[in-house]
């Protein structure tokens, strides 16, 4: 008998997860070190997931380096030498190749791998998931560890197929490649093309930003850390893992406890002036209630206004960096260096297409609406993700009866009960993403809270004889109201931002606010209740 080909291949386990960042390595390494046969299936053709994929120029996390890192175990933090304040993209995946190098996980991922599709066998209690080179796999368990921004949004530039030059999306950017001399466009102001265009004008001969809608960008006072303080930072991270764990974003932040007008203008000034020179996401600690009262938001959007014209020679180009449609923090908060500094330079021109609309693109670059033309070597697309529920619904995914994920949630709005699991799709449990904390807070800590939750889970499923677990309809609905109504306490909904935290930011996504805005601690909370309570608003069998 001939041999039978891989692309024709069945492999069998107990749980199947689909990504390897930050929460499929967690994911393999503790379901695995609980006897659980465990197998990780990875699009890329190594770890890091959204750290492997993002390698633009000027890539950076806006939580700081000490924090945005494993606190499972003792030995790797104390190990493991962060060099700056912030994390640069290459040194966030060298640290996650270093885990899985360091915990043998690579012997249990199958890298290169792309599911095409999932399928629940409701007789057999299985879930049956097809690779796109012809791979199966069968697993009682299917934990979607795919990341909220792993898909980005397709195209909807006028004429853009027009263009005959180079292509390039920060998103999958060529290794090393830095532009030098060219003349190059980028379309795309938000957290990805704040760090982008300030690294590219080092570098390119000439560059155009075209911007549909301007951002708060916060500076990142990113700096070498100080020497003893790692050491310092290592010595207390028991006591500042903790504070991670107890502070709603999921990371320690000094936050001022007095709201902005419990104070005069002098205070409330130099409060943010404080914050500014700071710098990071601690500037949104300025005071308890920029994200519940519109007066304090319009302060601090005029702070950072001020700061624009303080910054920014040209007037015009001033203005039209200024948001004004939505509060500050409605779409998230850009944290970037030098980013306003930029537009002082003098290869480096803002087209603003709210003022100068954008008619097409042509074959060497576009045209404006009133008859202006750039040209242009290459064109690089910062233009976002389909964050959220992209990597579900580019999947077949089919549950009971063969319910398309995709269909359903492409026409109610992607729904789950507590962030884990969406009623039809027994045993598929979704990890830190829509309906949970996950881009509000400091998505390592979301994460490792999900997976300790599943991993007990998992056992109490072994211990007590079950094999299916699914979330019941109705507490999906109380849910999703939950989160819509948290939301709606916040100024998140506010304005005109296009936020992709309610899918505004693609034509004919059904808009429903998808992150927990209560925060890791609220939401632990209930999710521990759920679990307390024989894992209420699921169906156990």
């Amino acid at each position: 008998m001939p041999d039978t080909p891989a692309t024709t291949s069945v492999t069998d386990y107990e749980v199947l997860v689909v990504g390897a960042g930050f929460s499929g390595l967690y994911l393999l390494h503790r379901l695995r070190a609980e006897g659980h046969r465990v197998h990780v299936v990875e699009q890329a053709p190594e770890v890091g997931g959204t750290w492997y994929w993002n390698r633009y120029p000027g890539a950076r996390c806006d939580v700081e380096s000490v924090d945005y890192s494993y606190s499972w175990d003792n030995d790797l933090q104390q190990e493991w030498d962060w060099t700056e304040k912030y994390p640069a993209q290459g040194d966030i995946l060298a640290y996650l190749k270093h885990v899985a190098d360091r915990f043998d996980l690579r012997k249990d991922i199958d890298f290169d791998t792309t599911l095409t599709g999932a399928e629940w066998d409701e007789s057999q209690g299985l879930w049956t998931a097809t690779a796109a080179d012809g791979r199966v796999y069968r697993a009682r368990y299917l934990l979607m560890a795919v990341g909220c921004l792993s898909v980005p949004k397709d195209i909807d530039l006028p004429g853009f197929d027009n263009f005959e030059g180079r292509v390039l999306r920060t998103y999958d950017w060529p290794e090393g490649e830095h532009l030098t001399g060219q003349r190059v466009g980028v379309v795309g102001t938000g957290s990805t093309g704040a760090q982008v265009i300030p690294a590219l004008a080092e570098t390119v001969g000439d560059l155009t930003v075209v911007q549909r809608t301007p951002n708060f960008v916060i500076p990142t006072r990113n700096r070498p850390l100080h020497d003893g303080e790692l050491e310092g930072i290592k010595a207390d991270y028991p006591d500042r893992r903790v504070r991670n764990r107890t502070h709603a974003a999921g990371v320690f932040r000094n936050d001022n406890p007095k709201n902005a007008f419990e104070v005069d203008a002098e205070e409330r000034r130099s409060t943010f002036q404080e914050r500014w020179e700071g710098g990071g996401i601690n500037f949104l600690g300025s005071f308890a209630d920029l994200m519940f009262d519109q007066a304090a938001n319009d302060a601090v959007a005029e702070f950072v206004h001020t700061k624009i014209d303080e910054i920014v020679d040209d007037p015009e180009t001033a203005g039209s960096l200024k948001p004004k449609s939505y509060p500050l923090g409605a779409k998230r908060p850009v944290v970037a260096t030098d980013y306003y500094e930029t537009y002082n330079r003098d290869n480096v021109h803002l087209v603003d297409v709210k003022k100068r609309p954008l008619d097409t693109f042509t074959e060497k670059g576009f045209r404006l609406a009133d008859g202006t033309e750039y040209e242009l070597d290459t064109m690089v697309l910062a233009t976002g993700f389909d964050a959220f529920t992209g990597p579900f619904t580019k999947m077949d995914i089919r549950g009971t009866e063969g319910r398309s994920l995709a269909e359903t949630w492409n026409r109610d709005g992607a729904k789950t009960h507590l962030g884990l699991g969406t009623a039809g799709f027994p045993n598929m449990i979704i990890v830190a993403s829509v309906g949970s904390p996950s881009v509000l807070a400091n998505m390592v800590t979301a994460i490792e809270q999900h997976v300790e939750w599943i991993s007990r889970l998992l056992d109490t499923m072994r211990e007590e004889g079950y094999t299916t677990i699914e979330a019941q309809e109705p507490a999906q609905e109380a849910w999703v109201q939950t989160v819509e109504d948290v939301a709606a306490m916040t100024l998140w909904p506010n304005g005109d931002s296009g936020s992709w935290y309610r899918g505004a930011n693609i034509d004919g996504k059904v808009q429903i606010f998808m992150p927990y805005a209560a925060g890791i601690v609220e939401y632990g909370n209930a999710i521990d209740k759920s679990a307390a309570n024989n894992y209420e608003g699921f169906t156990l069998s």
